[in-house]
């Protein structure tokens, strides 16, 4: 595919692991970071994320590719501001939620420049030091609305995210989200209240240390995820994230009222049922 000068806008976990990718498989011709951080600016150099930080402007016009790795909330307040100024540049994103920002767009006369994307990976940490080698390998990524893009940008950006090993999922904007509040945003409200209802509960940090096990350990893990990012997406993706808890909290009950009625024959069709996801998950 061919190679092009490339802006990341924040250089974080997930704009740091992409910028991996990208001079691993020589994407890039060259790697512009945009850092709203010092600090974060100053590390992404120091581990060679990037080639050099330039203000927004400066690097939208230098660029021929410009990438989104921002919390949803800046998402919809700079994709607007950059599509005003680009000419024929591509734009991507790699946030969680799609819906409300595809509608902030959707008359804008660059519309067609933009792709919405969401890849799926992550983890529960964050900046530029938490950027991880082949991070993407072998994970989903969600094209959304892509008839409302223009094919070239389109195409470009599926080689991109095929030659760094993922493979493609096309979705409408508000299928992806409601489909992301039950694979991925649950998950993450789970290990939070878990997390609260353990500090609330066991008020010996050390007990908690020594006797945590690596179910607790895997299930409470998303827990350490930034709250600058995720409160962003659990207000973009309200709704769906409130049809989500309304029965994830169902099923909660079934297993409270289990344990009070002493009904252990029910509870151990709920652990059966459960172990269906085999299925899906090996």
């Amino acid at each position: 595919m061919e190679r092009k000068k490339i802006a990341i806008v924040g250089v974080g976990l997930i704009g740091g692991s992409l910028a991996l990718q990208l001079n691993e498989k020589g994407i890039a011709a060259g790697l512009i970071g945009v850092e709203a951080s010092e600090e974060h600016a100053k590390r992404a150099l120091e581990l060679n994320l990037v080639d050099q930080i330039l203000p927004l402007d400066e690097a939208v016009q230098q660029s021929e590719v410009i990438i989104l790795a921002i919390p949803v909330d800046q998402m919809n307040q700079l994709l607007p501001q950059i599509l005003d100024r680009i000419s024929n540049q591509i734009v991507f994103d790699a946030g969680s939620t799609k819906e409300h920002l595809v509608e902030l767009i959707k008359d804008h006369p660059k519309r067609g420049r933009f792709v919405a994307t969401h890849p799926m990976w992550g983890t529960e940490y964050s900046g530029p030091q938490a950027a991880v080698k082949q991070a993407f390998e072998n994970k989903a990524v969600v094209i959304c609305d892509a008839n409302d893009s223009d094919a070239d940008a389109v195409n470009w950006v599926k080689k991109l995210y095929g030659k760094i090993g993922m493979h493609l999922l096309e979705m409408e904007s508000g299928a992806h989200d409601l489909h992301a509040a039950y694979v991925s945003h649950i998950s993450h409200i789970t290990s939070f209240a878990l997390a609260n209802t353990v500090l609330e509960k066991e008020k010996e940090d050390r007990a908690i240390f020594e006797m945590a096990s690596a179910g607790f350990e895997s299930t409470v893990r998303l827990a350490k995820s930034n709250p600058a990012m995720w409160v962003p997406i659990f207000r973009q993706n309200r709704e769906n994230v409130l049809d989500v808890l309304n029965e994830h909290i169902s099923q909660l009950r079934k297993f409270k009222s289990c344990l009070e009625k002493e009904n252990y024959e029910y509870l151990q069709e709920l652990i059966e049922n459960a172990n269906k996801i085999r299925r899906i998950i090996k």
